[in-house]
């Protein structure tokens, strides 16, 4: 039986695809702006993250992060560096890779609770909180691997600077954009 896009229902679930393509697209595009590093690479990826959960509300952001990880899981090519498989999501930046999905939800469901005079601190605190739902499960996986301490040292220390970095430029980004996201 054929869609009918004339209903409300059809567009809004045609509008919802199309935005998770557009999520997908801006994740692997920002896991192309790397930064070397061992044994976990500096993305642009957690700033696009808390942004598609800023703008697109806590479960439509979940299902784009998991889209995304599907999409790489089938061997895209949308992880850092430009590879997908599985192996990046039972490997040493696993934790990282699926902390993207309580990071995008957590940020979208604080900011849409931001009071609107405080809307800039909201967002960036939202989005540092969604940082940090990365790094913690990234840190805890890779703890597994290599020890709490060191795990912590390779994993975490040398990114806590650039999600602050981040953070700010998100909710910046997200002032600029006079977008204010409805609830959900």
């Amino acid at each position: 039986m054929p869609m009918n896009l004339s209903t409300p229902a059809s567009r809004t679930l045609l509008r919802q695809t199309a935005m998770v393509l557009g999520g997908t697209l801006l994740l692997s595009l920002s896991s192309r702006v790397e930064l070397p590093m061992v044994p976990v690479p500096m993305t642009m990826q957690t700033l696009a993250v808390t942004m598609i959960g800023a703008l697109y509300g806590w479960r439509l952001a979940a299902v784009t992060v998991l889209a995304w990880l599907a999409q790489g899981a089938v061997g895209l090519p949308v992880f850092a560096g430009g590879v997908g498989g599985i192996a990046k999501l039972i490997g040493p930046t696993a934790g990282y890779l699926w902390g993207f999905v309580p990071a995008a939800m957590a940020t979208g469901w604080l900011v849409r609770r931001a009071a609107p005079g405080h809307a800039l601190l909201r967002g960036f605190l939202a989005m540092l909180a969604g940082n940090a739902l990365c790094l913690i499960p990234g840190w805890a996986w890779l703890a597994t691997m290599a020890g709490a301490e060191r795990a912590f040292m390779l994993g975490v220390a040398p990114f806590l600077l650039g999600a602050a970095v981040k953070s700010g430029l998100g909710a910046a980004l997200l002032g600029a954009t006079r977008v204010m996201p409805r609830q959900g």
